[in-house]
């Protein structure tokens, strides 16, 4: 039998444990090293979500390792009011490779980052009105949560005053579209704003967007886009927040997502790749925007604010990255991943869509590629094919979409492990359509 069938170990999960999401997976995680997680029986799972879209030097690196064991033995938790070395280092770091971004808080979570983003637009603009994307997910936590439409809207009670929403552009399933059928992204922003306008009470604040909308289905905002919303943010005096918690550091084949655009946001928030599976954050913004915010006496005081711990581990994940070339890497590990997936587009009609960028990418499920029919059953047979034989996805469900696997494994992944995790996911579509 195997271990993972422990019945005590089920009892007590299944006795003590709230559930908080969907089903828990019916492994017991033992321990996990580089690209893969190992369940009780030992058996390699190879991880293509990097934990929590977080892990992005994989799992136990040992620079990683050593950081934790140094910053324990000196200081790990601090009053929140008092400063260490590791997180004037991180600040100061983080503010070179972002120019023009030189103010920085270090807090824990992806929520809590977006929190302190939209209490510090709300003060400086005067402004309480936020505006998201139809299909985003910035936290689950009070304004995060009122911004966040992919999830969890329902049953809460109310969301913040002033939560407004526009669809995000979908070039697999665009709702404007120029004579050749392609997104007119364009026409639908303008389309987006005057809804808004029409809306506002005259008390705009930010808009707050992913450059890819992850749990959105891994939708890309076209070349251009970021741009043209800036525009319209600096046309009604809001500021533009960037949340990158899954794009940020080398996932998308530059240090941010933002970068190949050449916009710069009034605010960008990071996390989860930041910290390499670790709790950190960070929120950036301009000296311009920090001071103002300041003056009005700007309030976001937290337990774990400016911790030494996960500082000193952040420093750590910007030397392996600035090592080990792991921008360069997520663009060639990228590029062959991004091609088997292509490769399996060609082989098996119910793969209707690939898309993203460097090792963030997704793979949509349909049961029809002409009418794009959503395959939400086919993905999760997929999905629970593919951990049978030892691989790890998530797929994303949403209304009017297919099953969109979000694919990204570690920075550190290999090309051995991109093609055995390209040939575990066609074995299981075969075996998902029952062609083998």
């Amino acid at each position: 039998m195997s271990l993972n069938a422990d019945p005590a170990f089920w009892a007590a999960a299944n006795t003590h444990l709230t559930r908080y999401g969907p089903d828990f997976e019916s492994i017991i995680v033992e321990r996990a090293e580089g690209s893969f997680v190992y369940d009780a029986d030992d058996r390699a799972i190879l991880d293509f979500t990097s934990g929590q879209m977080s892990a992005v030097l994989g799992h136990t690196h040992p620079d990683i390792v050593a950081t934790v064991d140094r910053q324990m033995r000196s200081v790990a938790h601090l009053f929140s009011g008092m400063l260490s070395r590791p997180v004037v280092d991180l600040a100061s770091r983080l503010a070179a490779l972002a120019p023009g971004l030189d103010r920085v808080q270090l807090l824990t979570t992806g929520a809590e980052s977006n929190e302190a983003a939209i209490r510090m637009a709300k003060l400086v603009t005067g402004g309480h009105e936020i505006v998201a994307f139809a299909q985003s997910w910035h936290g689950m936590t009070g304004a995060a949560a009122s911004a966040t439409y992919s999830a969890g809207r329902k049953g809460y009670g109310p969301a913040a005053a002033g939560s407004f929403v526009i669809p995000a552009p979908n070039s697999y399933r665009p709702r404007f579209t120029h004579p050749d059928g392609s997104n007119d992204w364009q026409a639908e922003l303008d389309d987006a704003f005057r809804l808004i306008d029409n809306q506002s009470t005259g008390n705009l604040a930010a808009f707050i967007a992913e450059p890819i909308l992850s749990s959105g289905g891994i939708l890309e905002l076209p070349p251009g886009y970021l741009a043209a919303l800036k525009r319209k943010c600096e046309e009604r005096g809001m500021l533009l927040i960037l949340d990158e918690a899954q794009t940020g550091v080398a996932r998308t084949g530059d240090m941010f997502a933002f970068q190949r655009d050449g916009v710069t946001p009034d605010i960008l928030t990071l996390s989860k790749t930041l910290g390499a599976g670790l709790p950190l954050a960070a929120v950036m913004t301009t000296a311009a925007i920090e001071e103002k915010a300041h003056e009005r006496g700007f309030l976001f005081y937290t337990t774990h604010v400016s911790d030494p711990l996960p500082a000193a581990v952040g420093v750590t994940v910007l030397d392996v990255v600035e090592r080990d070339r792991l921008v360069a890497q997520a663009v060639a590990r990228g590029q062959r991943l991004k091609s088997g997936l292509m490769s399996l587009q060609q082989k098996y009609e119910c793969v209707g869509d690939v898309r993203g960028r460097g090792l963030l990418l997704g793979l949509e499920i349909v049961t029809d590629r002409q009418t794009k029919a959503p395959g939400f059953e086919l993905g999760a047979k997929v999905m629970e094919e593919a951990m049978h034989r030892g691989l790890s996805m998530n797929i994303v469900k949403l209304p009017g979409m297919g099953g969109v696997f979000r694919i990204a494994p570690p920075l550190t992944v290999s090309d051995a492990e991109i093609d055995l995790g390209l040939e575990i996911m066609s074995d299981a579509i075969d075996a998902a359509l029952g062609t083998h």
